[in-house]
């Protein structure tokens, strides 16, 4: 049994290890297009849709349909990440893990060759090719998060510190942008990407569970390529100790079913859901049509200086590489009730519930504070508008799938994380029009766009309120119940 017990945790150790890798080098890639876009205006990608043009007099290149066909592909694999969330979510939770990671390296491996082979003549090949990197990637996050199941009173930290993870792994274009212009061919490095896809494969089969990693995890869990052998030794090893280790073994699993009694719908029509819907949707369309407008913007306030263009480029690129600093700290103040005196009567996921309430009020304010920053045209200001937008991103994303592990039962989290992400992304399709009528009649200054996306970011102080009226109600019923 010691043996067993030290494996185990060599093994969890290597999941939670190789996942961080996971999410950290490949999932989020697609989120630091601001680089990529950079080496493909070099590599004269849509460049067919720069005209002359006269002003006061003067012929100057106008690529600003150069600029929009880029935002297009952003916005739609922005979309794409999201939307396909919901049916991937349906697929992790109906076939399990292997199959949903099967289908995302699939996708991921299909996409980088696609990058690979496309070419200045064949630049729509983008639009397909950065959609399946967006899938597959948000795929590699969806099935690494559940390893937060293995560490109990670390769950929130685990997730979070995945979705930070996730975030800093946009500072990969950055890697290819800084060796594109050491003289590394851009098709090397997606290649590179492509033949990565053998350790995804890896991980797949040796250091992964078949299905699901359970919460709470039964005794005695094992999971891996050996999964089957151990659990099976470990079951006959119970049965010849004795009848109460075996129905201690089964008592979290039959926990479990107790605490699942909602049934989707209810969590569907449910007051959390709709207000945690609101949240992330309102924070990811600022920071969507931030990251989709970026290059024009930082071409707007340096004039065309490439260089200026360049260094605040990377200056943005590296900032994302804090995201994986940054969201662990959510994950604390969820889990900082853990190990403390619960108030008589209250149950875990209600000590849960209000230990998220600080959590999702300071990622609102967080947004608000970001936009604000993003909305000054003032050049030397943005690299606080970096630092504030990876901060906040971390906590949006980690606080998001945090939030759903907590407040509803964990066999519909990846339907409803799959479901919320989804209806996120139809309404993240705004940061479309928004650039238009910026590039229209607003003619370049986006402003106006600025201080009504600060205004709407200003709805997702509903969602905390909320939480922290349900609280109190729970509180003053248990005391009405305590005193009668």
């Amino acid at each position: 049994m010691p043996g067993f017990v030290n494996s185990s945790k060599v093994r969890r150790g290597l999941t939670f290890a190789t996942g961080l890798v996971e999410c950290l080098c490949f999932a989020g890639a697609v989120f630091g297009w601001a680089s990529l876009v950079f080496v493909l205006k070099k590599e004269d990608y849509f460049s067919s849709l720069c005209v002359n043009t006269t002003v006061n007099a003067t012929q100057v290149l106008d690529c600003s349909g150069q600029d929009e066909q880029f935002s297009l592909v952003f916005t739609i694999a922005s979309f794409m990440n999201n939307f396909l969330t919901l049916p991937n979510g349906f697929l992790f939770d109906r076939f399990g893990t292997t199959v949903a990671r099967l289908f995302g390296i699939c996708l991921y491996t299909l996409g980088s060759l696609l990058v690979a082979f496309s070419s200045a003549a064949l630049s729509n090949m983008l639009f397909p090719a950065l959609s399946f990197l967006a899938v597959g990637g948000i795929l590699f996050l969806m099935t690494n998060m559940q390893v937060g199941n293995l560490f109990g009173s670390r769950r929130s930290t685990i997730i979070t510190l995945y979705n930070g993870a996730f975030d800093s792994s946009s500072a990969l274009f950055l890697v290819i942008k800084l060796l594109h212009e050491a003289g590394v061919a851009l098709r090397s490095s997606f290649l590179f990407l492509s033949v990565c896809s053998f350790i995804h494969l890896l991980r797949t089969f040796f250091l992964l569970p078949r299905d699901h990693i359970p919460y709470p995890l039964p005794d005695d869990y094992t999971y891996g390529i050996t999964c089957g052998k151990s659990r099976s030794l470990s079951l006959e090893q119970t049965a010849a100790n004795s009848n109460t280790l075996k129905i201690t073994e089964e008592t979290p699993l039959r926990d479990v079913t107790v605490k699942q009694e909602k049934s989707f719908r209810e969590c569907l029509m449910s007051r959390f859901f709709a207000w945690h819907l609101l949240w992330l949707s309102v924070m990811q369309l600022r920071h969507y049509l931030f990251i989709g407008t970026l290059n024009p913007m930082l071409q707007r306030l340096t004039e065309g200086e490439p260089s200026l263009v360049s260094q605040y480029t990377n200056a943005f690129a590296i900032t994302q590489l804090c995201g994986v600093l940054c969201a662990p700290w959510n994950g604390l103040i969820m889990d900082r009730h853990k190990g403390k005196p619960r108030a008589e009567g209250e149950s875990e996921q209600e000590a849960d519930l209000r230990a998220s309430v600080l959590s999702l009020f300071l990622t609102a304010l967080q947004c608000v504070l970001f936009s604000v920053c993003a909305s000054t045209p003032y050049l030397p200001l943005q690299y606080l508008t970096f630092i504030l937008q990876v901060i906040n991103r971390s906590f949006l994303y980690g606080g998001n799938a945090a939030f759903i592990s907590l407040a509803f039962p964990s066999c519909h989290f990846g339907k409803l994380y799959g479901l919320v992400m989804a209806l996120s992304a139809v309404f993240s399709l705004l940061q479309y029009p928004c650039f238009a009528l910026v590039k229209g009649p607003l003619e370049g200054d986006p402003l106006y766009v600025n201080v009504g996306l600060t205004l709407l970011s200003l709805l997702a102080f509903i969602h905390p309120i909320s939480v922290y009226l349900h609280c109190r109600s729970l509180a003053s019923q248990r005391a009405i119940n305590a005193s009668s």
